[in-house]
C-alpha cells in the first residue's frame, strides 16, 4: 500500500465522546487511517501534537487523548506487528486520565504502559515508567525503544546504583524506565545535591556561571517529577509502602557497638515470654514488659554503656525481634556470610538492603556472622509522599479492586476496572484445610503427582523459601523432576516461569517470583485443562492470592487453581487462632477437615489487610508530621 506524507483524517473526537468507552472507536478509526502514512508523516504528527501541548492543550483532554493514543497504537503496530485490543486502548485512555487500571494478568499491560508513556512523552517533560524489578525495567525498555523511535522520541533506562552521568542521560530521554524504588532513590540523591547547593555561600552559583565559558549543566539527576506510569501498581505503590525509602551510607570496619549486640543476645536467651516480654501475634511485634525492663538493668547484667548508640533496652528488644519474629529462609537468607533480606511480597532477594536501628546487626549476631556497622541515614521519604509529588500518576495492576479507598485517600487516584478481552475459563477448585503444615505439604505433593501423571503442568506457589525447599525435597523423594524458583535464581527467573506451562512441567515458585513474565500454554496442554496453580499458603492479603491465581487461564485459555491451608499458617496463627482450633477439631483423627472454612478465612485476610493499611497510614502520617529533611510537608 502506498504511503502518504499527509495525515488525511481529522483527528478530533466529537465533543460528546468524552467517556473512555466512546473514545475507543475514534482511536480505532484514526489508527487505521494512520496506517497509510509514511514514517516521516508519523513523526511530523507527533511534533504537531507536542506543539499543541506546549501551547496550552492538556493531556487529559479527549481530543488530545484520541490523537495521541492513536499515534502510539500505530507506532506499536509498526514496530512490533501488534494491533492493540479495544480493552488495551481503553486502559491507555484511563492512564491518560491519571487513573489506576485494573487489567487481569495476561491482558497485555506491557504495551498499554508503552502506549500511555508514548502519549505522555509528547508533552516533552519526561515520563517515568516504574516496574517492580530491574529485569522487567530492562525488558520493557527494550520493547519500548522501537515504538518511541517511530515517533522520533527516545527512551532510557536508569540503572540501579549507576553512575550519575549515565542516570542523567537516561532522564534526559523522553521516556525513562526503572524500578520504582530507584526513581525514589534518585529523587533523594537530588535532594541531597540541592541541600548542598543551598548551604553554599550566597552568590557562589552565580559567580561560578560568570567564570565559566560553557553553559552550566544540570546538577540534579532527574529533571522533575511530572508523569509516572506504574506497572504492578499495587505492589509498587501499596505493598512496598510499608517501608520508607532510605538513602544511606555504609560504615567501614567492625561495628563499634558489637559488645552491646552480643550482650543483648545473651540476655535475651534467659528472658521468659509473658514475664519479661510480650509477643503480639496480630501485629507480629515484641515489647519488653516492666519486669523485663527491670531485668535489663539488674545488678548481674553488665550493661556495655561505653559503646551504646541508643538506649540499652532498644538493643534488647531488637535481639528479641531477631530471635522470635524473623526466620531464616523466610524473612532472610544467608549468602557469602551476609544477611540478605527476602522481599515478602515477591520472594525476591534484596542484594543491597539492610534493616535499620540495629535489627540487621541483631540478626547477624543470632546467625553468628561478622557484625557490620550500621548504615548512616542520609535522607529518607515515605514512598507515598514520593509518588504524590508527580503531577500525573497512573498505573496498572491485576488486583486494584479492593484497594480503591487507599488509592483514592493516599494518592488521589481512581481505579478503573478494564473488562477482559476474552471471557475467563479459570476454574477455582474448593479450598482444602489441614490441621498441620506437614499434612498440607504432603497433600500438595500428592495432588501435584496426580496431575503430573496426566501431563498437566503444575505451578506450586509457596510463601517462603523454606516451604519451596520442603516441597522440592518431597517431590525429589518420589522421583519427580521439577524447576525451583525461590529468589535464589534471579538471573534465570523469567526463563523458569515462562516454561511453567509446558506439558508435564512442575514448577515451584515463591509467591510472585517471575511476575510479569508470560506463561505460554500449548494447544495440547489446553486440552489437558491448561496450567494448574496450587496456592500453598494464603497470603496476608487476598490480592497476592489473586495475583498467583492469575498465572493460569490467560486470554480465555483453560486453567485451574486450588488453595491449600493449614491451621499452622501465618494468617491463621496471627489473626485467628480460633479458626486453627476449629480446623483441628473438624479434622479429628484425619489430617484434613471436610468443612469449608473459606468465609472465615476471607475475614481473617480482611483483618490482616486492614492492619497492614494502618501501618502504611501511620508511616505516612509520621512522615508528614515530622520536619522533613528537605523542608517539605506535602
Amino acid at each position: 500500500m502506498a504511503t502518504t506524507d499527509v495525515i488525511p483524517f481529522r483527528r478530533r473526537a466529537p465533543r460528546q465522546s468524552r467517556s473512555a468507552e466512546k473514545m475507543v472507536p475514534h482511536i480505532r478509526g484514526l489508527t487505521e487511517t494512520l496506517s497509510d502514512c509514511s514514517a516521516k508523516a508519523l513523526i511530523a504528527e507527533a511534533g504537531n501534537l507536542r506543539s499543541e501541548l506546549l501551547c496550552g492543550a492538556t493531556v487529559d483532554s479527549p481530543e488530545m487523548i484520541v490523537a495521541g493514543v492513536a499515534l502510539a497504537c500505530e507506532a506499536v503496530r509498526r514496530s512490533h506487528g501488534i494491533n492493540l485490543y479495544d480493552v488495551q486502548m481503553l486502559a491507555a485512555i484511563q492512564l491518560a486520565h491519571g487513573r489506576i487500571a485494573q487489567m487481569h494478568t495476561g491482558e497485555g499491560k506491557t504495551f498499554v504502559a508503552i502506549t500511555a508513556a508514548a502519549y505522555f512523552a509528547l508533552a516533552g517533560k519526561g515520563v517515568h515508567v516504574m516496574t517492580p524489578n530491574s529485569y522487567l525495567a530492562e525488558r520493557d525498555c527494550e520493547l519500548a525503544q522501537p515504538v518511541l523511535q517511530q515517533l522520533g522520541m527516545t527512551v532510557g533506562l536508569t540503572p540501579e546504583q549507576g553512575e550519575t552521568d549515565v542516570k542523567r542521560m537516561a532522564y534526559d530521554c523522553d521516556v525513562t524506565y526503572g524500578t520504582g524504588h530507584e526513581f525514589g532513590f534518585d529523587y533523594l540523591r537530588d535532594q541531597l545535591t540541592l541541600r548542598s547547593e543551598s548551604a553554599a555561600p550566597l552568590g557562589a552559583s552565580l559567580l561560578q556561571q560568570l567564570r565559566s565559558s560553557k553553559p552550566t549543566a544540570r546538577t540534579t539527576i532527574q529533571r522533575g517529577l511530572v508523569f509516572a506510569v506504574v506497572d504492578e501498581a499495587d505492589s509498587v505503590m501499596i505493598d512496598d509502602a510499608a517501608s520508607p525509602l532510605v538513602l544511606s551510607m555504609a560504615g567501614t570496619g567492625p561495628a563499634s557497638d558489637l559488645d552491646a549486640h552480643n550482650a543483648a543476645f545473651r540476655l535475651v536467651e534467659e528472658l521468659q515470654r509473658d514475664q519479661h516480654f510480650a509477643h503480639d501475634y496480630t501485629i507480629n511485634h515484641v515489647t519488653l514488659t516492666d519486669t523485663g525492663r527491670t531485668r535489663c538493668y539488674a545488678d548481674d547484667v553488665d550493661v556495655p554503656a561505653s559503646v551504646l548508640l541508643r538506649p540499652w533496652t532498644s538493643y534488647v528488644e531488637q535481639a528479641l525481634r531477631a530471635k522470635y519474629l524473623f526466620r531464616r529462609d523466610v524473612h532472610y537468607i544467608i549468602a557469602d556470610d551476609e544477611v540478605r533480606i527476602v522481599d515478602q511480597s515477591t520472594g525476591r532477594i534484596f542484594e543491597d538492603r539492610s534493616w535499620q536501628d540495629g535489627l540487621h546487626q541483631a540478626i547477624e549476631v543470632r546467625e553468628q556472622l561478622p557484625v557490620t556497622p550500621e548504615k548512616e541515614s542520609l535522607a529518607q521519604i515515605s514512598r507515598q509522599r514520593f509518588f504524590r509529588r508527580y503531577q500525573t500518576l497512573c498505573g496498572m495492576t491485576g488486583t486494584a479492586v479492593g484497594c480503591e479507598a487507599e488509592f483514592a485517600h493516599v494518592f488521589r487516584s481512581k481505579v478503573a476496572a478494564i473488562p477482559l478481552h476474552r471471557p475467563s475459563q479459570r476454574s477455582h477448585l474448593p479450598t482444602r484445610f489441614f490441621k498441620t503444615r506437614e499434612a498440607k505439604l504432603d497433600a500438595i505433593v500428592s495432588e501435584t503427582q496426580r496431575r503430573h501423571a496426566t501431563g498437566q503442568p503444575v505451578l506450586v506457589g509457596t510463601q517462603s523459601i523454606t516451604d519451596s525447599q520442603d516441597v522440592a525435597t518431597r517431590l525429589k523423594t518420589i522421583g519427580l523432576e521439577f524447576r525451583l524458583l525461590n529468589g535464589l535464581q534471579t538471573a534465570e527467573e523469567a526463563d523458569i516461569v515462562a516454561l511453567a506451562g509446558q506439558k508435564s512441567a512442575i514448577t515451584i515458585s515463591t509467591n510472585l517470583a517471575g511476575r510479569g513474565t508470560d506463561i505460554s500454554v500449548a494447544d495440547d496442554v489446553q486440552q489437558l485443562g491448561g496450567l494448574h496453580v496450587i496456592i500453598a499458603e494464603c497470603q496476608l492479603s487476598d490480592r497476592m492470592d489473586r495475583q498467583l491465581a492469575g498465572r493460569c487461564a490467560r486470554q480465555g485459555q483453560p486453567g485451574s487453581v486450588q488453595t491449600f491451608v493449614s491451621a499452622e499458617d501465618a494468617v491463621i496463627v496471627r489473626f485467628g487462632a480460633w479458626l486453627g482450633v476449629a480446623i483441628v477439631r473438624e479434622a479429628g483423627a484425619s489430617d484434613e477437615a471436610v468443612s469449608d472454612f473459606s468465609r472465615p478465612l476471607a475475614r481473617l485476610q480482611k483483618a490482616a489487610e486492614k492492619q497492614q493499611f494502618q501501618v502504611r497510614a501511620q508511616l505516612l502520617k509520621q512522615d508528614i508530621a515530622r520536619d522533613s529533611l528537605f523542608g517539605e510537608t506535602t
